[in-house]
């Protein structure tokens, strides 16, 4: 642990210059971390005086400074390095230096400090030719430049303009390279050369098959080097799925780096740009930058800059690195594009409070995103029992660890993201996440701008949760475990649950009643990554020409709002594959003897899918689905469900337009606890079902997939149904919806009041460990949460046939007759999800009376009624339910369109 020393201001500053405050907006926002800062009262002075560094005259010793010196450039004086200096104690540029472009450099020292000054090696109108190098040692430890810490490039009103010759940061493979090769060939090798150091994604499911090699030669696009690869780096559109790998170039010839010490201490460079400076940075190599597990002290810093129009950081190479990448803090329309990202820790490209907006990142590539420099990270996600670290005692440990174990910035940090989103209010285009040990694109949105701005008029007048996404296309992520994770949004204290608060945007972001707008996600491809190529959650998201492939689970999409919007999510014209052409690397006796790796070895009849069905209304469009066979291995299909959630799903979701090449369609996998990550002793995934509109899938238009598994057959299916065993499933006609049988509306009590968006998020916010302890969040929990002791079980039988019930759900069919089993003295039945004016006709001995609903006098009567009724006949007592309209324009399967509790013995009621 290094040690945080006194405020050091450099001493030779002239006192007029500084201005000692203790107020203002770098203060109020960034809670005291710049307390003490000294800040520049007056713009910069216009240089009057141009020098050599070489001239001893230009220094006021009359030497030029010497090895270990400390020194400054005063204000209005330009200084032009032309020699190779000696190594400096540090170094204050007031004025300014400027990097004569004549020969090779290296300036070394601890710190550079621009209160107001310029450093500039080229301009955008004149890029260096020659190579220069700024080295950051640390001779004297602990320091902490004018609160902005230790060896780094720190900015205060300070002018950045760093302009190097390569522009060309990444290209593809043209071509699969096999393992033991000594040469690839690449889309595009221009201006590439002998001596560059190039870095190969992987395009397997471990991220940490990316391999760094030197450049031997080049041949037109074709590039050699001496240490053959130890990987296949596959380099083919396969089954239409772009997986050629990505190669990055990581040398320039402006390169910023700390010395080697920092291999083994963590600590390295940094630069950082505060209120009031420019940086442009072009063409330029970050190596052995940030400090870990220090705030602030990142690679590439824009710090409460504001108004960051005009400035970018653009085809740079940024590797091996121990604290991020680039971070974008409290500044807005800033432009990173084109840069590269290896073997780097922590969240990668950063969007730090959520307060950001109208920043773009186009075309960036990051390779080899880990948690830690050298640990294994501790995840918060959703992985399979099967594949989940056991040395945790429970999902609290393991929690506590993930968040609060002490060897991560962030708890975040330790499900690491190469691009971590926080505010939607900006454009993500043509980006690659190539290998992140956890996930490749998280949108994880605070309700409020958090860390610097917490509590501020700024922040609680801003709502990123419920801002339209200004443009999320083209984005390519692979190799991680998820590709694209839309959920999980932090919390005030930067933990986060499974399940959050969705990104919702709406029409008045200021009004959580206002009109929701839908989101659209473009052209996105997700390949090779162990868990999800997506996962979302939130309503009316639209997926268009999305590309998945080779992922252990395509896609899935959680409802947001508790299935009040038309849908949750629509996957149009998309492709999704099970199986392609990559077949990776194989290295387990299973996968060797498969003849293709598997995203999660360690369960590898682990039963891939394309897409998942959840929660409420999901739907399918014009999607094609190719390669989804069953073999010896493993079970698949195009279509299945969230194994084996515990929340219900809606009758409602649909499909359309669906080809199927290759492809089982369907395939509902039994029980395995292995398998499962959302169950929680659950039940509710039983009444899994969506409809084939056109009968694309079944051959059946305006058809019902329900699950028929031996075990838990839905009480819909008759012989009237077509059986599909390999699907684990049955295709039925007519009108299906759900049956509850007890007080709820599905999993939800009747108790809890769904009937505002207010209401629905105070339920979703109870659900988490930081709810706020608001009367409507009590009111929620503690409807939520009461339940009634364990009742006797529910067996329902048609035509002669028993079905096991469970978790007091069911799909249930219009115009049918079922009886009621059970030792239950009381039992409730409800419909949902139903046209108004489906009915199902229940019989129930032992039952005696009714506590609602329209007494009929015969069997015929009750027949012909129009209205939920009940007749009773002997000691059996029958009713029919009749659905009436929907609660809301939209039929959810939480409101109850028919209800009647029935009981065993008269009691007046």
């Amino acid at each position: 642990m290094r040690k945080q020393s006194r405020l050091f201001i450099y001493t030779r500053l002239v006192a007029a210059f500084l201005l000692l405050v203790t107020g203002g907006a770098v203060v109020a926002q960034d809670h005291g971390d710049h307390a003490n800062m000294a800040t520049d009262a007056t713009a910069p002075a216009a240089i009057t005086r141009t020098v050599k560094w070489s001239e001893a005259s230009a220094w006021p010793s009359g030497k030029v400074p010497s090895a270990g010196e400390e020194v400054t450039i005063p204000r209005g004086t330009e200084v032009m390095l032309d020699v190779q200096p000696a190594a400096l104690r540090s170094l204050t540029i007031q004025g300014k230096l400027r990097f004569a472009d004549t020969r090779d450099m290296e300036l070394r020292t601890d710190w550079i400090y621009l209160p107001g000054g310029t450093l500039e090696i080229g301009t955008e109108a004149a890029p260096y030719r020659h190579n220069a190098t700024i080295t950051l040692t640390d001779t004297v430890p602990g320091e902490n430049i004018n609160s902005m810490g230790d060896r780094g490039i720190m900015l205060l009103r300070g002018t950045l303009e760093l302009h190097g010759n390569r522009d060309h940061s990444w290209t593809k493979l043209d071509g699969t390279a096999q393992a033991g090769s000594t040469s690839i060939k690449v889309l595009d090798a221009t201006e590439w050369r002998t001596g560059d150091e190039i870095v190969l994604a992987s395009t397997d499911y471990n991220p940490r098959q990316a391999e760094r090699r030197t450049v031997t030669a080049v041949k037109g696009n074709t590039i050699s080097f001496a240490q053959p690869l130890q990987y296949m780096h596959f380099g083919e559109v396969t089954f239409g799925v772009d997986e050629r790998g990505e190669v990055g170039m990581l040398t320039r010839n402006i390169k910023v780096q700390a010395s080697e010490d920092a291999n083994e201490s963590y600590f390295g460079g940094h630069i950082m740009a505060m209120a009031g400076s420019t940086v442009h940075a072009d063409g330029i190599e970050l190596n052995r930058m940030g400090q870990h597990l220090t705030l602030a002290r990142y690679p590439m810093h824009f710090h409460l800059l504001g108004e960051g129009a005009g400035m970018y950081v653009k085809n740079a190479a940024i590797h091996d690195t121990y604290n991020r990448c680039v971070t974008v803090h409290g500044t807005n329309n800033l432009r990173v594009e084109n840069n590269v990202t290896f073997n780097t820790v922590g969240h990668c490209f950063f969007l730090e409070d959520g307060i950001e907006h109208g920043n773009e990142f186009v075309r960036n590539l990051a390779i080899q995103t880990k948690c830690h420099p050298t640990l294994d990270c501790v995840p918060t996600n959703l992985a399979a029992n099967g594949e989940k670290v056991t040395q945790y005692a429970n999902p609290a440990a393991a929690r506590q660890a993930s968040f609060h174990g002490g060897n991560t910035l962030l708890p975040s940090d330790n499900t690491v993201a190469s691009f971590w989103i926080t505010n939607p209010d900006n454009s993500f285009i043509d980006n690659v996440a190539a290998g992140s040990d956890q996930v490749g694109f998280w949108l994880s949105i605070p309700e409020h701008p958090n860390g610097a701005f917490q509590g501020t008029e700024v922040s609680l007048n801003t709502w990123p949760r419920r801002t339209p996404l200004r443009a999320f296309r083209g984005n390519t992520s692979h190799s991680n475990f998820d590709g694209f994770l839309i959920d999980r949004h932090i919390d005030q204290d930067n933990t986060f649950g499974l399940a959050s608060i969705p990104l919702l945007p709406l029409k008045d972001p200021t009004d959580l009643e206002s009109e929701v707008i839908e989101t659209h996600f473009e052209s996105l491809t997700a390949y090779k990554n162990r868990n999800g190529g997506l996962w979302g959650r939130g309503d009316l998201y639209v997926y268009s020409n999305m590309k998945l492939a080779d992922n252990a689970i395509g896609m899935t999409q959680a409802a947001g709002d508790i299935g009040s919007l038309p849908f949750s999510s629509r996957l149009v014209d998309a492709l999704v594959v099970g199986e392609t052409a990559n077949i990776g690397n194989p290295t387990t006796p299973e996968e060797v003897a498969y003849g293709r790796s598997l995203p999660k070895p360690s369960i590898p009849d682990f039963p891939i899918r394309g897409y998942e069905y959840y929660d409420y209304r999901g739907d399918v469009v014009n999607t094609t689905f190719v390669n989804f066979q069953d073999n010896d291995r493993r079970k698949t299909g195009a279509l299945s469900f969230l194994l084996f959630t515990s929340a219900g799903l809606s009758t409602g979701s649909t499909i359309s337009g669906a080809k199927f090449v290759n492809a089982k369609p369907v395939y509902f996998p039994k029980f395995d606890s292995r398998f499962d990550n959302d169950n929680r002793g659950g039940n509710a995934y039983r009444t899994l079902s969506f409809r084939d509109l056109d009968g694309s899938v079944t051959g059946v238009p305006n058809s019902q997939v329900l699950l028929h598994d031996g075990e838990n057959d839905s009480v819909a299916t008759d012989d009237s149904c077509e059986i599909h065993p390999s699907w684990n499933a049955s295709v039925c006609k007519g009108d299906i919806g759900r049956l509850n049988l007890s007080d709820s509306r599905g999993e939800l009590p009747r108790a809890v009041d769904l009937e505002s968006r207010t209401a629905r998020f105070a339920l979703l916010a109870s659900l988490g460990p930081n709810a706020p302890n608001t009367p409507l969040v009590q009111a929620q929990r503690a409807a939520l949460f009461t339940r009634r002791a364990p009742q006797a079980p529910i067996a329902l039988v048609r035509n002669g046939k028993e079905f096991k019930i469970s978790g007091d759900q069911s799909t249930v069919r219009a115009g049918t007759e079922i009886l009621v089993k059970t030792e239950r003295p009381e039992v409730t039945l409800s419909l949902a999800e139903m046209d108004q004016g489906s009915w199902v006709i229940f019989e129930l001995p032992g039952f005696a009376s009714a506590t609602s609903g329209t007494e009929q006098g015969s069997m015929d009567a009750l027949r012909q009624a129009k209205e939920t009724s009940y007749f009773r006949s002997g000691d059996v007592l029958w009713v029919k339910l009749v659905a009436a309209a929907p609660v809301m324009p939209v039929i959810r399967p939480t409101d109850l369109q028919a209800s009647i509790a029935v009981r065993k013995e008269d009691r007046g009621g």
